[in-house]
């Protein structure tokens, strides 16, 4: 008896948006950090730009999709850098959640933050959740909190430069989308 599995466009978009996580997660992995745990987090990118164009569902799986399979890929399943990342991940999404749910609820619902205000928490809670699970599980030592003033001011720079990258995207796919010679 055959099985056959059903997709639809949401599944498509999923794995579409996973691909390009991945790949450029790949493409980060190849190059040398700068500091132990400062990376650019280009990859990021793609979490924001579907968190803020899909919904915080979509973007929990892009996230988990990327986290997994790259770990896979690079051979880092389980290691305390799959750990670091998944947890990095998961409060940054989180913190997307948080943010956007008390923006509706506490101010209005026209209000936002936009992409580069997203992009700057999420890198500060990526950074500072790393941060944490290093410190807790892997490095009890209170000579890491020395690093953390220098590692909150990467996630800050860095995070203002995923959040521009991903207005840039946001921007230029809205214009695409209005073009009219686009259409035909």
């Amino acid at each position: 008896m055959k099985q056959y599995f059903h997709t639809n466009h949401e599944d498509h978009k999923v794995a579409l948006l996973a691909a390009l996580a991945i790949s450029i997660h790949m493409l980060e992995a190849a190059f040398p950090s700068p500091l132990p745990g400062v990376k650019p987090g280009l990859a990021n990118v793609i979490t924001l730009f579907t968190f803020l164009q899909y919904g915080w569902r979509i973007a929990l799986q892009v996230t988990l999709l990327r986290v997994v399979i790259s770990a896979l890929l690079l051979g880092t399943f389980l290691s305390p850098t799959f750990l670091l990342s998944l947890s990095g991940a998961l409060l940054s999404l989180a913190s997307l959640i948080l943010l956007q749910l008390s923006c509706q609820f506490l101010l209005s619902q026209k209000y936002q933050p936009g992409a580069l205000g997203y992009a700057i928490i999420a890198a500060s809670t990526h950074m500072g959740g790393q941060f944490l699970v290093a410190w807790y599980f892997f490095i009890p030592h209170p000579g890491l909190f020395k690093l953390l003033p220098i590692l909150m001011t990467f996630a800050v720079i860095l995070g203002i430069v995923s959040g521009i990258i991903t207005q840039l995207l946001i921007k230029q796919i809205q214009q695409r989308a209005l073009d009219p010679e686009q259409i035909t």
